[in-house]
């Protein structure tokens, strides 16, 4: 201070500035690592929030998108791209007799490989998600003159067999595939019933490579909350419906 002083006795106003600034610096100081403090804390916060929400929309056995985050991606698709969009729904046949003759760890594998398979073919097109159990889907971009190559690629990759323990385990798979071009549509739920709907069709008749939907597949009924197609179901399909 007293050499503070001197320069006041000697300088005047400058000494003066001198003397306020200095107590003001400290203070800023102080109060940028308050702050730095605070982004880091709230930065590590929201990175949280986002690996916990990123984790509700995942599914836990095979990481594929879990329904929440499918629906998301597949609406946006729909959107996006139109009629050169297109949701895949799969289902594992016989699925319920793998788990009842080679147990649940098997029956686990498998799903997780034809997940594995079903992201593969899917690359960078679009997401892949298992929805329900044995059920699974994808959402992507595919011209209407590519579909039929496509999905035949998916159904030669789904039906490898796989490796459990040093056994080959025969995978069969019924497959549904519909696009707003065929559906006049882009609403997600018109359009993922309608996929769902060829998925049965496949599945009930066993023919073929897999089932392109159209407006009867988005219309079938329920019968005690369950699709045509499903164990237990034994209706006939009605007449479509306008979607609009």
């Amino acid at each position: 201070m007293d050499s503070v002083l001197r320069a006041h006795a000697g300088n005047g106003q400058r000494a003066l500035f001198l003397t306020t600034a200095v107590l003001p610096l400290a203070g800023w100081a102080v109060h940028v690592v308050t702050l730095n403090r605070r982004l880091a804390a709230e930065r590590h916060r929201l990175a949280e929030t986002a690996r916990l929400l990123e984790r509700a929309h995942r599914d836990q056995l095979t990481g594929l998108h879990a329904r929440p985050g499918y629906v998301q991606h597949a609406t946006g698709v729909l959107n996006c791209h139109g009629d050169e969009s297109l949701l895949v729904f799969l289902d594992l046949v016989d699925f319920k007799a793998v788990n009842d003759t080679l147990g649940h760890d098997v029956g686990n594998t498998l799903i997780i490989a034809v997940a594995e398979r079903l992201q593969q073919w899917v690359g960078d097109d679009g997401i892949a998600a298992r929805l329900h159990g044995d059920e699974l889907a994808a959402a992507l971009t595919c011209p209407a003159a590519d579909r039929a190559q496509r999905l035949e690629q998916l159904h030669h990759l789904l039906h490898q067999p796989v490796d459990v323990d040093g056994q080959a385990v025969d995978v069969a798979v019924s497959i549904g595939a519909s696009s707003p071009s065929d559906l006049h549509s882009r609403d997600y739920t018109y359009v993922l019933r309608g996929a769902e709907g060829a998925m049965y069709e496949h599945k009930r008749e066993g023919t073929g490579l897999y089932r392109i939907a159209t407006p009867k597949h988005a219309c079938e009924p329920t019968v005690n909350g369950r699709r045509l197609g499903r164990t237990g179901t034994t209706a006939h399909p009605v007449a479509p419906k306008d979607p609009r």
